[in-house]
């Protein structure tokens, strides 16, 4: 993913083009500017946000406002997203945080495309042209906290060492150790086996052999193994077929008969350590055993970047609320920008553009759901990071209740997460006031899944039991009279100033979200894009100084307030 582009006025747009042709990433601005690829409401707001989401930032502005955008969530330097200040006319590009971890070299790509001058602060990279916390691509630092003391000796001219070592070496503020990532772990294990023995596993037979954990690039495995506990809850895990860990046979050290009648190959920790390390590395350490688990070592001449074999395929089932970015979850938006594939119907996919980089879409039109979940998992078998995207919350109405059915039905080792997201009653209940202050329920008018004599039968206990009531799929073009019959159902139990809420297109432009009384509505107002919100006997309904009508349900304060 490329920076977050920021710019204030329509002056600097021509500079941020330029940038992000070079740089790649999406260019902010207020929605005065036309041209931008997305708009924000407020600068700092929209600043902060991308930094806590450690997505590069490139402000076209005043150092100043960069850093009083991010100062109050700065953290950790070693984790903490670059950011960049460039002067509107492209003279001066300053890196302001993360030097070491992008910020230099996003400086010196822009000076390069701009013709100006990159700023570069950091003492090491100045005098030395390199930092100890900046190296090649592979390399993990062993002792960064030895980084501060090692630059200020090199800086007084005394000598400092580098070492690349796959052994575990603690190093000093003269001796810098650099880890290689050229070691693939291979593992095999029982059914059910413990992560705790697994890890203990790894840890004990690393430190037997002196070797380091950093210079882990993968963990690897049969796929038979792809939904285990044990080996899935470890980072960077690929897995093998039984015929591609048959083809490193030859190489094996102890190849078992058992092993070979249970699972189809002789050998799964050290056939999987040889396929993750690639053709010419070497096993070093051979098949060790725990209780119920195994593991071996191998080591590639080379680090390690991007190891064969398939990744554990991962559904995410993502509420992205109304579908504006401001009202989606931080955590829905990381699931959006780390996935591979998007799947969803066409407007939903269309209110998480602002999002998309490379990732591939899979659209389907309205209906079909069972489609879109059997597409997503398929997806999802073949080791892709899939997104279903669901628009409200994924759980409501939605998908994710789907997805677990039909894997339950038909299972499956895929990864399955649901993130939820902000629902059409939720949003309705804020913009009218405060509805859902006590007992609340949701009812669905759609017949298509649910008989009607079973709608009716929960609308009358809702009605009975006095909650507040939020009906869903109130109307469409063919189902006209559902919303009539639910009302004259409610009619019994509720007085006629009974406040109820109208919420349309929540979220949109063109969004209205309205109070009337009961005896006030009218089934013509309401659509399939239309929330209606009954309250209960307990909810009430005010004017206030602006004009507008607002309703809420006590939760029952009054009594404390007004002793008898």
């Amino acid at each position: 993913m490329g920076p977050a582009i920021f710019i204030l006025g329509p002056t600097a747009l021509p500079l941020a083009q330029t940038i992000k042709a070079k740089t790649g990433g999406k260019i902010l601005g207020p929605s005065h500017v036309a041209g931008v690829d997305e708009v924000y409401a407020n600068a700092k707001t929209a600043i902060a946000f991308a930094f806590q989401n450690t997505q590069a930032i490139v402000g076209i502005c005043a150092s100043a406002i960069l850093i009083r955008a991010v100062a109050p969530f700065l953290k950790n330097k070693l984790t903490e997203a670059a950011v960049v200040a460039v002067a509107e006319d492209g003279s001066s590009i300053v890196p302001l945080l993360g030097g070491h971890h992008g910020a230099n070299k996003l400086a010196t790509d822009i000076a390069e495309a701009v013709n100006g001058h990159a700023a570069i602060t950091t003492a090491s990279d100045v005098i030395f042209g390199h930092a100890y916390d900046e190296f090649a691509l592979g390399l993990v630092l062993g002792n960064p906290e030895h980084v501060k003391a090692a630059t200020a000796a090199r800086l007084r001219g005394e000598e400092v060492f580098r070492h690349n070592t796959i052994h575990d070496r603690k190093g000093d503020d003269r001796n810098i150790i650099y880890h290689p990532a050229a070691l693939a772990v291979g593992i095999g294990c029982e059914r059910g086996t413990s992560v705790d023995e697994v890890r203990d596993l790894i840890k004990t037979t690393f430190a037997t052999h002196d070797l380091s954990t950093k210079s882990i690039a993968a963990f690897a495995s049969i796929d038979l193994k792809e939904d285990e506990a044990a080996i899935s809850s470890l980072e960077n895990v690929v897995y093998f077929s039984a015929d591609e860990l048959n083809a490193q046979t030859s190489r094996i050290a102890t190849p078992s008969d058992y092993v070979a009648d249970t699972v189809g190959t002789p050998s799964v920790a050290e056939a999987a350590a040889l396929a993750a390390a690639g053709d010419e590395a070497t096993l070093i350490v051979a098949k060790t055993k725990s209780k119920r688990a195994t593991i071996a070592i191998a080591e590639a001449p080379e680090p390690i970047l991007d190891p064969p074999g398939k990744r554990r395929g991962q559904l995410s089932v993502v509420g992205i609320g109304p579908g504006t970015r401001t009202l989606r979850s931080p955590q829905a938006n990381f699931e959006l920008a780390m996935a591979t594939d998007w799947v969803g119907y066409d407007l939903y996919l269309d209110l998480a553009a602002d999002i998309r980089t490379s990732q591939i879409e899979h659209r389907f039109p309205l209906g079909g759901e069972e489609a879109r979940c059997r597409h997503a998992i398929e997806l999802a078998k073949q080791g892709k990071y899939v997104a279903l995207v669901c628009s409200g919350d994924a759980a409501i109405y939605a998908m994710a209740a789907l997805v677990y059915e039909l894997i339950d039905r038909e299972p499956c080792r895929v990864a399955v997460e649901v993130h939820p997201g902000i629902s059409a009653f939720q949003i309705a209940s804020a913009k009218a006031g405060a509805m859902i202050g006590h007992d609340f329920c949701c009812i669905s008018l759609s017949d298509l899944l649910t008989p009607w004599e079973t709608i009716v039968h929960r609308i009358t206990a809702a009605a009975q039991g006095d909650f507040v009531i939020s009906f869903y799929n109130p109307r469409s073009l063919k189902r006209t009279d559902q919303i009539v019959k639910a009302f004259e159902i409610l009619k019994p139990y509720r007085h006629p100033h009974t406040p109820v809420v109208l919420a349309s297109n929540l979220g949109r432009p063109e969004e209205n979200v309205r109070v009337l009384r009961f005896d006030e509505f009218n089934p013509e107002d309401v659509d399939m894009l239309t929330l209606v919100m009954v309250g209960s006997t307990q909810s009430k309904s005010i004017t206030r100084g602006d004009g507008k009508t607002y309703a809420y349900t006590p939760r029952g304060y009054a009594k404390k307030m007004d002793p008898q």
